[in-house]
């Protein structure tokens, strides 16, 4: 079938079937890294090893899924995002069949923890890409109802792995998990390829000819990863922010299940806290969408009004020590978390370009990635040490407090509306658009060049550059 071809995104039609995808894809990769904190103590007893030690199974399936989350990208650029997410679907689905058989945390590292994360890896920057491809005016809300999949089935796993774990112990569960995910399946067939007017090639002469360019093997690599994002000041500023925002960001999802039972709470009641958490979570992601559609606010500021709330939840959670109390402040946690994917990648269109948003995505997540492999570990470390889960959460709350504040540093983030805070941030290397205009010819002879234009251009600039030296 071949692509349909548009200037612009057609904000609706087939767009809301990706929506649909990105739906299921939430429910079946985060949604289930929140709700896997039901797991916690049954591998702690069976096993026989600390919270530390268990904690690196979520960690690695995190932190996997998002270091790997750039050849997802390149795998869907140049594959497309159908036979890609399959794939991944089918890996996600093994490693957890795998982890049922496991016999040793070892064993979970590499099945749920690597080839499960690697799964989501291919699921996950294709998807969101083509959300972001199908949506312009309203993209923030369509990948907010995207996002809204993780909260749902948070709000159903919890107790529905707990029931399971009842009645077929932690290895049937993980096999009745592992047939789950075969619907990411379902999410890749959903996905029709689009191909609008920035992913076009550009008029002949403008650009170097692209099969001369692959020729370098450095060409190859700076095409297909689009490295000179590393040289966006905007862009590494945001990665390092969210990085440091996932060092705290994944720990209530991995251990708030296990800091309610040390409390005294029966297991029901503490997997419930999570289904508490999906509530308001899954209402923060439909309204942060949908406030930052309206334009009332430039979405980088509400990005940072939801980290503080979230780091303030964080702080106030060791304070409950009753059911209903931690009840009230998880709801409170889940509305300031909620807001905040649904803004990750809205935002990041902002900075880059549309046109550079899905080498873009997986570099981000990639970057993000560290935050998310330590955090958890280090908050069981922490609990090792003390005995209890109150020192894990303030330093949770102190990493996102510290990652909101680096969004200071985005260029023009001070700008508080108009035209100008709505281009990207920084150019290439921090520089602005007239910069880029006075660098050559090929550049004043266009009245009018995009964001991407400019971005595209600046990439062949740098390989050539590189491959000369190299």
């Amino acid at each position: 079938m071949p692509k349909p071809i548009g200037r612009e995104p057609p904000d609706g039609s087939w767009g809301w079937m990706v929506v649909l995808a990105g739906f299921l894809k939430s429910c079946l990769t985060f949604g289930i890294v929140r709700s896997f904190g039901v797991f916690f103590g049954p591998f702690i007893q069976h096993f026989d090893e600390s919270a530390n030690r268990v904690s690196w199974i979520s960690s690695i399936a995190v932190a996997t899924q998002q270091f790997a989350s750039p050849l997802g990208s390149i795998f869907g650029a140049r594959y497309g995002a159908r036979p890609v997410v399959m794939v991944g679907g089918v890996l996600a689905c093994l490693g957890m069949l795998t982890a049922s058989f496991g016999q040793s945390l070892l064993h979970l590292y590499l099945s749920a923890g690597l080839l499960t994360g690697f799964g989501w890896a291919l699921v996950f920057s294709p998807t969101v890409s083509m959300i972001a491809k199908y949506f312009k005016r309203r993209r923030a809300l369509a990948t907010g109802l995207a996002f809204t999949g993780v909260g749902v089935a948070s709000f159903f796993f919890s107790p529905l792995f707990q029931l399971l774990i009842d009645g077929y112990g932690w290895r049937g569960a993980l096999q009745i998990l592992s047939a789950m995910m075969l619907n990411l399946c379902v999410c890749a067939a959903l996905l029709r390829p689009i191909t609008l007017t920035e992913d076009l090639p550009a008029t002949p002469g403008a650009l170097p000819d692209d099969g001369a360019k692959r020729t370098a093997c450095w060409g190859k690599v700076t095409s297909a990863f689009d490295l000179t994002l590393f040289l966006h000041r905007g862009f590494m500023a945001y990665s390092f922010s969210a990085g440091l925002i996932a060092m705290g960001f994944f720990v209530p999802h991995i251990h708030l299940v296990a800091h309610g039972k040390d409390l005294g709470l029966s297991d029901y009641e503490a997997a419930f806290l999570m289904s508490v958490t999906a509530i308001s979570d899954t209402v923060a992601r439909l309204f942060s969408g949908w406030v930052a559609d309206l334009g009332l606010i430039r979405k980088i500021h509400m990005l940072f009004l939801w980290g503080v709330l979230t780091g303030v939840s964080l702080l106030l959670i060791p304070t409950g020590n009753s059911y209903s109390s931690l009840v009230g402040l998880s709801l409170l946690y889940g509305l300031g978390a909620g807001g905040l994917p649904t803004l990750f990648f809205a935002t990041l269109s902002d900075i880059v370009g549309i046109g550079r948003i899905l080498n873009a995505s997986g570099l981000y997540l990639m970057l993000m990635s560290i935050g998310g492999l330590f955090g958890p570990p280090l908050s069981g470390f922490l609990r090792d040490r003390t005995g209890n889960f109150v020192l894990s959460f303030l330093t949770a709350s102190g990493f996102i407090f510290a990652g909101s504040l680096v969004l200071f540093f985005i260029p023009r983030f001070f700008v508080r509306t108009g035209a100008l805070a709505e281009q990207e941030m920084a150019g290439p290397a921090g520089r602005n658009r007239e910069e880029l205009e006075e660098e050559g010819p090929v550049l004043q002879k266009e009245e009018t060049i995009s964001d991407a234009d400019l971005g595209r251009r600046l990439s062949w600039t740098v390989a050539e550059t590189l491959e000369s030296n190299f």
